[in-house]
């Protein structure tokens, strides 16, 4: 990964560090978007990576769109399907990515990045962190449908009509974070997280997190059912028994992601 220019990568153990670094705020330009992409697919087909945790440099996780790169991006027929193309594949980059994605919010996360927070599979933010939808104020819609992977309905409503900022303690609260940290410890708390994922059965984790990708739109019969085939698969597995051996002999499982 050393051709990244506004995306850095850092291997910690089973843990990849991927830290958005396009200054002065993380907006979400082209370069930015094709490299989280192109790093999140890579990193879904390497064995020594377990784990992510996805962050921004310095004090803002992502301000949003590039409004000010558009347009180099759009100038002519047929580049504005591409570009929206080009987001939206960013974001299922990360739900769809094979590890576990945690997302530490070290400031605010507005439109773009809310859609990049949503899109992972656990976040948590330092005291600085907050989401919005501040598209309105600037002529544009943001990612509604994103949010309402966060928010109740009327929550979503005032975002997207006002703009509001929904501050750490609130995101807490309404549980749309499972931590809130001072600035120092949000990227270690992520990594310890993400290492706690790392130490348990590779293969088991990407079917968990496959599957609770597919259940999310089923039905709760066809969900749990689904979950009930993923389990009989993973149990077949040399990962499963050798979590049950290390239980039974009371010592701590390797796992070879078989």
């Amino acid at each position: 990964m050393d051709n990244l220019t506004q995306l850095k990568y850092e291997l910690i153990g089973h843990v990849a560090v991927l830290s958005m670094n396009n200054a002065p705020v993380n907006a979400l330009s082209k370069t930015l978007s094709d490299e989280l992409t192109a790093t999140l697919d890579y990193i879904s087909e390497i064995d020594e990576v377990r784990a992510v945790v996805l962050t921004g440099e310095g004090k803002v996780f992502c301000a949003g769109a590039d409004l000010k790169g558009r347009s180099s991006v759009i100038k002519g027929p047929g580049d504005l399907p591409a570009h929206s193309r080009r987001t939206r594949e960013c974001f299922h980059a990360i739900r769809e990515c094979a590890k576990p994605v945690i997302v530490a919010i070290n400031g605010p996360a507005l439109g773009a990045g809310l859609a990049i927070a949503a899109s992972a599979d656990i976040i948590i933010t330092s005291d600085k962190g907050s989401l919005a939808l501040p598209e309105i104020d600037v002529g544009l819609l943001g990612g509604g449908s994103h949010a309402g992977r966060l928010f109740p309905h009327s929550t979503i409503r005032q975002m997207m009509f006002t703009g509001v900022r929904i501050g750490a303690d609130e995101l807490y609260r309404l549980g749309v974070v499972t931590q809130v940290t001072t600035p120092e410890e949000l990227l270690p708390a992520a990594i310890a997280l993400a290492t706690n994922i790392a130490s348990k059965s590779p293969l088991s984790i990407r079917l968990a997190k496959q599957t609770l990708n597919a259940i999310e739109d089923m039905s709760l019969r066809d969900g749990y059912r689904y979950e009930q085939d993923m389990t009989a698969a993973i149990a077949k597995t040399e990962d499963a028994k050798e979590a049950q051996r290390a239980f039974i002999e009371k010592r701590a499982p390797v796992f070879t992601g078989k």
